[in-house]
Order: structure tokens, then C-alpha cells, then sequence
């Protein structure tokens, strides 16, 4: 079987986990069962960032041990595998020593090896929010650009990365396609970011500043930095450092899932560790970006913080899916409002899906018995299903998860046409034209509900166990309105 390795980025034990988290999930959970369903063999990870200094500090806020901090966090994070409906294969924590140090220890080993680590003084600004040092171009009006605070005037013996040299290497791979970067735009703010001239970056901390942390190996004194040891999640989960056959079996990730706070973390310094550590680079990665609340940007001091198990407890699972999948661009930053929302659900799941679910059963139900006989299909409806299956996994291969979703729904379209013009119901047309038309309606629903597998699980799992193909007659029953009007 080919092998399908994805990853998400793994998210900061700082929180709870909001809805700014919820569309990475979502993508790369369609793109794992995608893959399921073209029989490849997936291993789809998720994880918790569970260092640094920002823990620390929180947590000690909260009167509470850094451990005992990232275990609720952590836990409320795994929850989401159920609220979600997601089917990740792992959940990698940086605090697993068993399972993740063994690959951190590793790699650093690899890039000493390489004489890309070095030790000196270093005196640079260091943005907690960030849990990394910043240049003064990095800043906009001497703040941080995504915390919106100055960074802090640091002076310490740190451990450094020669990013500095792996500029050229990375440009050539990402403009042969070797490294895709998704959207185009994002590979050339890293490609822009390189002709700046990439500078060596520190990857570690004295451990007087900060104990939460991993041990540098051979040095007691210093703490393996937060981004050198999170970034090596992808490789300790699969058995770098442990389980060397294992790790051949899934290295390169073929896809990292990822927002664009973090590009030049996962475009710059992690292809550069890879490259130094003589692994191969992941093969694509895929940047979202934000999610904002009706225009403005998720925080806690504004109050607008949406959690996904409220919007799921609200709304049900496969309509948050739906809402984060269609209606939020998978590259550029999206909007959630209430409004939007219900506007969405209305129209789309219960007015358009529901609805075609709904007329289709109702027909076939009252009708009895419909003869399993494909010599009805309608060749402009074959061929319609046909073109759909192949533009969605265009789409996919693409990760227009928006486009895919539209081109099911024009089968939902194409059903609800074709319903009106056949007029089924009609009890003056004969039997056998009714019978065709409901045969052609049926393999319209099975195909809506194959296709929907990947986006809409619970529903398409509904809808494919409506009838079964194998069976010579088909048999439909009625089920209730998969989607409620909201109000």
C-alpha cells in the first residue's frame, strides 16, 4: 500500500484550545480519510507543545506544577478527537520522555555532528509571546507584530543554529517543487524572507532562566529550546531515535498542516534542521490563516473567545465541519459570525442537502421496491458523477477543500433538477419511468454520500446505509430531517 504521512503543527499547552485551532484539524482530517479512501496506508499525527517559558510562567500563576498544567490542557486537546469527529492516528507530547525525547536527543546529536551548532553570547530581543528571539525588522513599530508588545532586551549563552548557511539549499528545493509550499504566496514570502539573508538562530536557553524544558545532551547547563524541540515532533512520533524502520516506513510527511504565524518556523528553520540532520524534506506543506470573529481577531480581552465545543454542542459536529470547510478560505484569513453561520447551515445543509435527502427517500419509500438495474443510469448523470469524483480530488490535491465541497453540491443541484422535470410522484407516468427516475435519484444520493465521506462523516454514513447497491432490489427507508431549520 502507499503510505500517506500527515501531520498537524502541534498546538501550545498555554490554553484551551479555541476556534482558531479548529480549521488545521478539520483540513488535515479530510485529507487523512481521503487518502483512507484511495486505500493508502495513513498515519495521520496531532500533538501537544508542552515547553517553554511561557508555560512556566502560567502556570505558576495558577499555582500549579508546569506538568500538572499541560496534562489538563493536553487533555482538553485529545478531547477534541471526539467533539470533531476527527481520526488522527497519534497524539505525540513533548513531555513524553519515552516516546519523544529519545528523537529530540537525536537530532541534536545529528546537528552537532554537522557543526551546525555552536555556543556564544548572544544580547537580542526576545518575544515571550512568541517563545523566540526577533530582529528589529521582524517588529512593526518596535512591537511584535503578532502580540503586539515589545520584546524584551536579552543578554545569555545560548546554543545556536547555522540557518544562516542552508539559504541557498532551501531556495533551489522549494523553486524545483521539491519542497511545495501552499498557497504560492506563502513560498514566496519564505523565498523574500531567504534573499534577506537568513540568520543563525538560537536553540537553546540557560537552564538559570528556564528549567521546564528538555536537557541539552552534555551539557547540564542549558535547556533544549521550545521550536528545536517541538519541531521534532514529526520525527520522534513515527520512531526517530526509537524505532529506525518504523521512521524509513513514514519519513518524508507527504503533507504539514500548518497557520502562517508559524511559516518560518516549519519554511526556514525545520527544512534547514532536516537538511542538516541529511533526512529528506516533507513534501508539501499547507498554510492557513487566521480565523477572526466577526472581523476581529480572537482574544480573550476582547471577549469574543468561541470554543469548538460550544459551536459543536450548538450546532452539531458535521455543520461546524461544513461552516470551517466551506465557508472559511483554506489559505487566506475567514470570518465566523453567528449570522454567517446559520446562513450557511440554511441554506446548504438544511435547505439544500437535507432537503435532498428528504424528497429523495420520501419518493423511493412511497414507491416500494426499485430494481438494482444500472442499464437506467442516465449517461449524462454517469458522466456527471464521473467529472465530480475527479474534480474533488483535483480540488484536494490542491486543498481547495471549498471547491470540493461546491462540486458535490452541484450534484445535489443536478438531483433536485432532474426531481422536478421527472416529476416522480406523478401518478399518471408509468411505473417503469418512475422506477427509472428514483434508480437515477438513488445513485445521485449514494454518490453524494460517498463523496461527503471525507468532509461530513456522521452524515455521509447516514446517507450511504440508506440502501445497499449489492442488492437486487433497493430498498429505501425514511429518515428524519437530517438538518433542522435554524432560526
Amino acid at each position: 500500500m502507499e503510505k500517506f504521512y500527515i501531520t498537524t503543527t502541534i498546538p501550545y499547552m498555554n490554553g484551551r484550545l479555541h476556534i482558531g485551532h479548529t480549521l488545521e484539524f478539520i483540513q488535515a482530517d479530510v485529507l487523512a480519510r481521503f487518502a483512507r479512501a484511495q486505500q493508502k496506508e495513513v498515519f495521520f499525527l496531532t500533538g501537544s507543545d508542552e515547553h517553554g517559558l511561557k508555560i512556566a510562567q502560567t502556570a505558576a500563576q495558577l499555582g500549579l506544577s508546569p506538568k500538572k498544567f499541560v496534562d489538563e490542557n493536553s487533555r482538553l486537546a485529545r478531547n477534541l478527537k471526539k467533539v470533531l469527529n476527527l481520526s488522527w492516528d497519534s497524539f505525540i507530547r513533548t513531555t513524553d520522555k519515552k516516546r519523544h525525547w529519545p528523537g529530540v536527543f537525536k537530532i541534536w546529536q545529528e546537528l552537532k555532528n554537522s557543526g551546525d551548532l555552536y555556543k556564544k553570547i548572544y544580547r537580542g530581543l526576545y518575544c515571550s509571546g512568541c517563545e523566540a528571539f526577533v530582529t528589529e525588522k521582524d517588529l512593526v513599530n518596535g512591537r511584535c507584530a503578532l502580540h503586539q508588545k515589545e520584546p524584551e532586551l536579552i543578554e545569555e549563552e545560548n546554543y545556536f543554529f547555522r540557518l544562516s548557511v542552508y539559504g541557498k539549499t532551501l531556495r533551489a528545493k522549494i523553486e524545483s517543487g521539491e519542497f511545495q509550499i501552499f498557497p504560492s504566496e506563502r513560498a514566496n514570502e519564505i523565498l523574500a524572507l531567504i534573499d534577506k539573508g537568513l540568520e543563525d538562530v538560537s536553540f537553546s536557553r540557560p537552564k538559570s532562566k528556564l528549567r521546564w524544558g528538555i536537557p541539552v545532551p552534555d551539557d547540564d547547563s542549558q535547556v533544549i529550546y521550545v521550536w528545536a524541540d517541538a519541531l521534532s515532533n514529526y520525527l520522534s512520533a513515527i520512531g526517530y531515535g526509537r524505532n529506525e524502520e518504523e521512521f524509513e516506513k513514514w519519513w518524508p510527511a507527504d503533507v504539514q498542516v500548518l497557520g502562517k504565524d508559524v511559516l518560518r518556523f516549519h519554511a526556514a528553520i525545520w527544512p534547514a534542521m532536516l537538511l542538516s540532520a541529511k533526512l529528506p524534506l516533507p513534501k508539501k506543506l499547507l498554510v492557513h490563516g487566521f480565523i477572526n470573529i466577526e472581523g476581529q481577531k480572537i482574544s480573550k480581552s476582547l471577549g469574543n473567545v468561541i470554543y469548538p465545543e460550544e459551536l459543536v454542542e450548538k450546532y452539531g459536529t458535521d455543520a461546524v465541519r461544513y461552516y470551517f470547510l466551506r465557508e472559511i478560505s483554506p489559505f487566506e484569513d475567514g470570518d465566523f459570525s453567528d449570522l454567517r453561520f446559520k446562513e450557511r447551515y440554511n441554506a446548504d445543509l438544511a435547505k439544500g442537502l437535507g432537503n435532498f435527502v428528504s424528497r429523495i427517500t420520501t419518493l423511493a419509500a412511497s414507491f416500494g421496491k426499485i430494481k438494482n438495474d444500472f442499464s437506467f443510469l442516465e449517461l449524462f448523470i454517469e458522466q456527471k458523477i464521473k467529472s465530480a469524483q475527479k474534480n474533488i480530488a483535483e480540488s484536494l490535491e490542491k486543498f481547495e477543500f471549498n471547491n470540493a465541497l461546491a462540486e458535490i453540491w452541484s450534484l445535489i443541484s443536478l438531483g433536485d433538477q432532474y426531481i422536478n422535470q421527472q416529476k416522480p410522484w406523478d401518478q399518471t407516468e408509468t411505473l417503469a419511468k418512475r422506477e427509472k427516475t428514483l434508480f437515477n435519484l438513488l445513485i445521485l444520493l449514494n454518490a453524494v454520500g460517498v463523496f461527503l465521506t471525507p468532509f461530513l462523516p456522521q452524515t455521509a454514513k447516514i446517507i450511504t446505509s440508506l440502501f445497499s447497491l449489492k442488492s437486487k432490489f433497493l430498498k429505501v427507508r425514511k429518515v428524519p430531517p437530517l438538518f433542522l431549520r435554524l432560526k
